[in-house]
């Protein structure tokens, strides 16, 4: 069959014509270029702000690992993504917010061609991985902005490609690919590096699993032991006759592990649900991980690398910004759709599953349900497990499906529908945004920020604000309270004792007093939320000691009196 297919593939190309694989393969990369541009938000991220801001100071200062943003004096600060900071003032400079969003959509564009590319290559056909992919990105359009984050996504997904390209053939340039992506990620958001080595892990434990099988299994430690007992025996003849049974008796060993050998390679050839191999690449795949492990020396960082993810989760920024926290199921149809899925396939059909799959699938899982912002590396690394899963129950279930499938679709009324429908989702998803500002005015003190500058003296002036406009206060050149870059406030990274990010949490939702806060840190202005609890409270109860300068639609401005 598959000598068919080429020689049909070589007429077409003799007589002048495309494979229908080549046609198939350009167009749904287009048209997955234009699905992922239609996806990506027009208005800008609050984390977006301070990137630019940070990338200018580093053209200044360097990389100082001090802030510059806030009123608090000499909070250190770790520039977790300082490569894509200075990218990004780089692009901001040459061609404004304008760049950064174009920019976006290119970065967007690539993860769905890189999901595709990879999913292709990996599970061996192109229309579930066209479709899978449209789906994945559908998920993720919540993920898609001007953060460090959307970079990294391309890169972790060419690392399963270059870990399994690796396995199979050992060339020496996926090695090298896997170097040069983590000595690229520890640069580009050293927060996420430590996650690269969490992807070698099922396939080192599915090498150990089987190693240990064997061990097991073939007793190697019982005959090591008989080894060592005969070489005792073998210098003194008083134990001929020891010597003699120990070595009959390793035999017995060895001529049944033979038996047991062929016997187990027939069942692992066909097993019942779970696919065990030992591939002897994977030691090779041991010592390119080590290697990785020192790249994040290469950077201009410090330890950060190493020590940010530990003191993130040391601290309690994680237990009270809402990605990090752990997931709802009942509130992520789409995850629990996934979770349904795979486990009916494994369930209730005959569709077999490698080890390092299962292990790969089951971490995911366990890290999106222990924080809600892993759904995208459960989607973006765990569509590569569920592609192969479901080629293989089509390939189970029906007689050359797939085959038939895209036979079907790359006709030429195949084509037309294929294109009409993904420009159809396309407008769908982007007609909403059209007319978006880059710089929501209804989430950041745009008008605010301009009275700000106009009529305070922000040398003397000392802002509360609140998180999720700070960054753009920053952005502004008004400094801060606080801002998203949750870390920098927490004792763990800023070298403080106070602990700021609490004490905003506190005051945010009232759990504090909040002039018992403003004493703390003698604040002379404050700007708020219109509807926030802290302005509902200042307005309600007439407070004698904050004055209002400024109002608008979305945000007050107040003058503390009494500092």
């Amino acid at each position: 069959m598959f000598k068919r297919k080429e020689k049909n593939e070589q007429t077409e190309n003799k007589k002048g014509k495309f494979p229908s694989k080549i046609i198939f393969g350009i167009l749904a990369i287009i048209l997955i270029a234009i699905f992922c541009v239609a996806m990506t938000p027009v208005t800008l991220q609050n984390d977006t702000f301070y990137t630019i801001k940070i990338g200018e100071q580093i053209t200044k200062t360097g990389i100082d690992m001090q802030d510059h943003f806030s009123w608090h004096e000499d909070l250190a600060y770790t520039y977790p993504h300082w490569l894509y900071d200075l990218i990004t003032y780089y692009i901001y400079t040459a061609f404004g917010m304008t760049g950064i969003y174009v920019t976006t959509c290119i970065l967007s564009a690539l993860l769905g061609i890189s999901l595709y590319i990879v999913n292709t290559k990996i599970a061996k056909n192109q229309l579930v991985s066209f479709i899978l992919t449209a789906v994945v990105i559908y998920i993720l359009r919540g993920y898609i902005a001007a953060r460090a984050q959307l970079v990294t996504f391309i890169l972790f997904v060419w690392i399963i490609y270059f870990i399994e390209m690796f396995l199979k053939n050992k060339k020496i340039r996926y090695a090298v690919g896997l170097v040069l992506i983590s000595t690229l990620i520890a640069n580009l958001h050293a927060a996420v590096w430590p996650f690269i080595f969490v992807l070698f892990l099922p396939y080192i434990g599915e090498y150990v699993i089987a190693a240990l099988a064997d061990t097991v299994i073939y007793r190697k430690i019982y005959i090591k032991i008989l080894d060592i007992a005969i070489n005792i025996f073998t210098k003194s003849e008083k134990y001929v006759d020891k010597k003699q049974k120990l070595e009959e008796k390793r035999q017995n060993i060895i001529d049944k592990n033979e038996r047991i050998k062929i016997k187990r390679e027939e069942d692992l050839k066909n097993p019942y649900k779970i696919k065990l191999t030992k591939n002897p690449n994977v030691k090779w795949l041991i010592v390119v991980m080590i290697i990785c492990a020192f790249t994040g020396l290469l950077t201009p960082l410090g330890d950060t690398p190493y020590t940010y993810l530990y003191k993130t989760m040391q601290g309690n920024t994680t237990q009270n910004i809402n990605e990090h926290l752990p997931m709802t199921i009942v509130d992520e149809t789409e995850a629990l759709t996934a979770i349904v899925l795979i486990l009916a396939i494994l369930t209730f059909t005959k569709t077999k599953i490698k080890l390092s799959d299962l292990f790969m699938i089951g971490g995911l899982c366990y890290l999106m349900l222990a924080s809600r912002r892993q759904v995208t590396m459960f989607c973006i690394i765990g569509v590569l497990v569920v592609n192969k899963m479901i080629c293989g129950l089509m390939e189970l279930y029906t007689k050359n499906g797939l085959e038939k499938a895209f036979k079907i679709v790359t006709t030429k009324v195949g084509y037309v529908l294929m294109i009409c429908i993904m420009l159809l989702l396309s407008y769908h998803f982007y007609e909403p945004k059209i007319d978006d500002d880059y710089i929501d005015k209804s989430a950041y003190p745009v008008q605010a920020c301009d009275y700000i500058l106009e009529n305070i003296d922000l040398e003397t002036a000392r802002f509360y604000n609140e998180y999720n406009y700070g960054s753009y206060m920053i952005y502004r050149g008004i400094p801060v309270f606080i801002d998203s870059r949750a870390d920098l406030y927490a004792p763990e990274f800023s070298g403080k004792e106070e602990d700021i990010f609490s004490d905003f949490i506190d005051t945010s939702s009232i759990g504090k007093f909040y002039e018992d806060v403003f004493k703390k840190y003698d604040i002379t202005h404050v700007i708020t939320y219109k509807n926030s609890k802290m302005n509902m409270i200042i307005k309600e109860t007439n407070d004698p000691n904050y004055k209002e300068l400024y109002e608008d639609s979305y945000f007050t401005v107040y003058e503390r009196l009494s500092v």
